[in-house]
């Protein structure tokens, strides 16, 4: 047997005697009065230490489902905010601008000491023809666009049928300006269109907003071609507008 296999088994041997005398010493201090009272103490910190440990261990698994949740939560907001960018820089020419009018009025403007008069409801006026609301076509919406049929709008985009919905809408309502225009403040080529949208109006087209192609062509820079014609069975299909026929002319009535 080689010594250090020797020197390995003489500690080994040495270290359990060294055990077996603390656990002799240890026995006769717990039956000594004093020490079985600390050893009790010390007993019952090492419990309530046990407890604090759980519930350490239990909060830190709570503040890694905590942290999780949180990563999620921010991987998800970061997509969205790329959306919204993307939406921001990729806003449809065609929708309408929102503009905000302040109708509030300050409550320090107001002098507490007078009172307010409150105006009685009298007579509504009769508003002006340049006043007259002109009805224009919605636009066509997204659900409304997934439902036309794919023969219909071959290679048409959303926005390509609701540019042709605004320029439409242009046409009605400078035609309309016209008609509501007093003829004494009508120049000579607002006269003749007065006329000639007079002529062309029929007992159907009678309290409907129309235009003809020579309305689109006169107020609009569209071309009246087949594609314009596609996008006008479309908008029939979707219900924007429908046609009324007679006398040479096609009147594209707003529904």
């Amino acid at each position: 047997m080689a010594s250090s296999d020797l020197d390995q088994i003489c500690f080994h041997i040495n270290e359990k005697i060294g055990n077996i005398k603390k656990s002799l010493s240890l026995r006769n201090c717990g039956q000594e009065p004093n020490s079985k009272t600390i050893l009790n103490k010390i007993g019952d910190e090492i419990i309530v230490i046990n407890e604090l440990l759980n519930k350490l261990e239990l909060e830190i698994q709570f503040q890694e489902q905590t942290t999780n949740s949180l990563k999620e939560l921010c991987a998800s907001l970061e997509e969205d905010y790329k959306d919204v960018e993307h939406l921001k820089e990729n806003i449809p020419p065609h929708l309408p601008q929102v503009t905000v009018t302040q109708n509030s009025v300050n409550v320090s403007d107001l002098d507490s000491e007078e009172p307010v008069k409150v105006e009685e409801p009298g007579v509504t006026k009769k508003p002006s023809k340049e006043q007259r609301n002109i009805k224009e076509m919605p636009f066509i919406t997204s659900e409304e666009f997934n439902g036309i049929p794919a023969y219909m709008k071959s290679r048409l985009t959303y926005c390509q049928i609701n540019d042709v919905i605004k320029e439409i809408n242009k046409a009605v309502v400078s035609k309309y300006k016209i008609l509501h225009q007093p003829k004494k403040s009508m120049s000579s080529v607002a006269r003749n269109l007065y006329h000639r949208f007079i002529d062309e109006e029929t007992k159907d087209t009678k309290g409907h907003y129309f235009v003809v192609e020579a309305d689109i062509k006169e107020f609009t820079a569209l071309k009246v071609d087949k594609r314009f014609h596609v996008i006008l069975n479309i908008l029939r299909h979707c219900r924007r507008l429908s046609e009324v026929r007679g006398g040479g002319l096609t009147r594209y009535v707003i529904t």
